[in-house]
């Protein structure tokens, strides 16, 4: 039998779904070595719990009211660097895992992973490492090796996969940019390279695209 870790890991759950959290709750009062300081239903909430609070990960939820978890994800790493958040998710971590990587996350987990996964996960990344899962490191590996097998936004950067799920989840171009303080035509610029890397044509083959890849719901 492993042993646990001496050192309390002190966590905070953002998700929407009720059930979820009573299950992620479980598993960290079954474990010693983790403790739960707080929780929130939607990124609004979870924004006016953070300051002040001693946390060392945060288990981010991608779809949530409010602030959504790409929006987190921004300000988490900007004004709470020592945070590492570990981002949970329905869709599995070839749809764009890479991108929330890129984004600062220290972790990504399907919803379905096992207990054991999710404490393995959060004991490596309060250490300071990255947790990857040996499916995604064999899913990138034979990507290098067979373009073919990359997915059209598999190239976007972290800003550009934001607004690329924003369009698809329907929002204009200003509706975009008021919610990200960026100018109209900026997020246009955005949306053109988005076009370009994808092959897409336009916004309606974008949210077809990202229904399909279950990047939105």
């Amino acid at each position: 039998m492993i042993s646990s870790p001496s050192k309390t890991i002190r966590i905070i759950i953002a998700d929407d779904h009720a059930v979820v959290r009573k299950g992620l709750i479980q598993i960290i009062d079954e474990t010693p070595d983790l403790e739960l300081i707080g929780q929130a239903g939607d990124g609004n909430e979870l924004l006016t719990k953070l300051p002040g609070q001693n946390v060392d990960v945060l288990l981010l939820d991608i779809n949530m009211p409010g602030q959504t978890g790409w929006e987190i994800m921004q300000i988490a790493h900007r004004e709470y660097p020592d945070i590492k958040v570990i981002i949970l998710s329905v869709s599995s971590e070839e749809n764009y895992a890479k991108q929330f990587y890129k984004a600062g996350a220290a972790g990504y987990l399907t919803k379905d992973s096992a207990p054991e996964q999710l404490v393995a996960a959060i004991r490596k990344v309060a250490e300071g490492g990255i947790y990857v899962s040996q499916k995604f490191v064999e899913k990138m590996v034979s990507s290098l090796k067979n373009d073919s097998d990359r997915t059209l936004h598999e190239n976007l950067s972290p800003r550009e996969m934001q607004i690329f799920c924003m369009i698809g989840s329907g929002n204009t171009l200003t509706e975009i940019a008021n919610v990200l303080s960026l100018g109209v035509g900026t997020v246009g610029t955005y949306r053109s390279r988005i076009l370009a890397k994808t092959t897409l044509k336009n916004n309606a083959q974008i949210t077809n695209y990202a229904f399909k890849n279950k990047l939105i719901q």
